[in-house]
């Protein structure tokens, strides 16, 4: 089973900040953006969401409408401010909203990160990585047409892009355009060829046109990018089983499950391997754990188990 990483775009301020209106950045402002990455760096979400909001409001204008914000058009309400209204009078403000955005996705709150996107995109409709961003939350919300657009309004900006060709590459993946997701995930590396999510996404691309020797060959480049990617030994794993090489299969399906024990399909696709391999009281367990996590796929796992029986009996490969 595949699930396909997402590269997303932080904005930075290591460069001096640009005056971008009439009125300089305030001082506050940008050591409150600052401090917002330091707490990420922390893994203190909650305290970077804290500090984006405040930069955003010491950014913007909150006494009503004055001649700079009437020039630059962009009056809305802030959605952590319902009760006032923010006019925006420095496009900083859309970095912070962008950042904040992938904040609120890292904690799943795809809503308000598709809602800080808009505002980013309001201010500066130019924006590369907002279109980049949004299109990662839409998608996780199901809604990939809108998410297509938004990769390649983001392409169209940048053109040089790879984070975006490589979640393109995924899209497409999800979408069943094979072909459309290989050509872009290609493109990705080909802009940069150090960055293991697009290897990895294209070892799925690889597993679902059955080329798993290619598919393989991009987990170990993925793996030797980024040698703790759990995922990467899950997909691995998943295009050995394919090959019927089934213990290495189970090898990476555990070290998958020591590096991150949510991987909910390293225990479905480590017990259909040992099914296969006749370990029925050992699969036992992992799909025990998989239920535990997924229990509405419980007639899907019953069904694959059924057929790994089968294909034991045939030494035919899982499919």
């Amino acid at each position: 089973m595949r699930r396909c990483a997402l590269l997303f775009a932080f904005v930075s301020l290591c460069l001096p900040i640009a005056v971008f209106s009439q009125t300089r950045t305030p001082e506050s402002a940008i050591n409150h953006f600052r401090n917002a990455e330091k707490k990420i760096d922390n893994g203190d979400l909650d305290g970077a969401i804290e500090e984006y909001s405040k930069a955003i409001r010491l950014s913007s204008h909150l006494d009503g409408l004055n001649s700079s914000s009437r020039r630059l058009g962009n009056s809305f309400t802030d959605t952590d401010d319902s009760t006032e209204t923010i006019t925006v009078i420095d496009p900083f403000t859309a970095n912070a909203y962008n950042n904040r955005c992938l904040v609120r996705f890292k904690k799943h709150d795809l809503r308000g990160a598709v809602q800080d996107c808009d505002q980013a995109l309001r201010i500066r409709p130019g924006l590369p990585s907002a279109f980049l961003n949004r299109a990662a939350a839409l998608r996780e919300l199901g809604e990939r047409e809108a998410a297509l657009k938004d990769l390649d309004r983001a392409i169209s900006l940048k053109k040089d892009f790879y984070e975006a060709y490589s979640n393109r590459g995924g899209l497409k993946l999800d979408l069943g355009d094979l072909d459309g997701s290989l050509a872009d995930l290609n493109r990705s590396i080909a802009i940069n060829d150090h960055i293991p999510e697009a290897y990895y996404q294209r070892g799925y691309t690889y597993i679902e046109m059955k080329k798993y020797d290619l598919a393989v060959a991009d987990f170990e480049r993925a793996l030797r990018l980024a040698p703790n990617m759990a995922w990467a030994y899950q997909g691995r794993g998943t295009a050995l089983m394919q090959s019927e090489k089934m213990d290495k299969a189970i090898a990476d399906f555990t070290r998958a499950l020591e590096l991150d024990p949510q991987i909910t399909w390293a225990y479905f696709n480590r017990g259909l391997a040992l099914v296969y391999l006749g370990h029925e009281s050992e699969a036992q367990k992992d799909f025990k754990e998989f239920l535990r996590l997924r229990p509405d796929l419980k007639a899907q796992l019953e069904d694959k188990i059924n057929l790994a029986r089968e294909l034991r009996q045939t030494h035919k490969p899982l499919q």
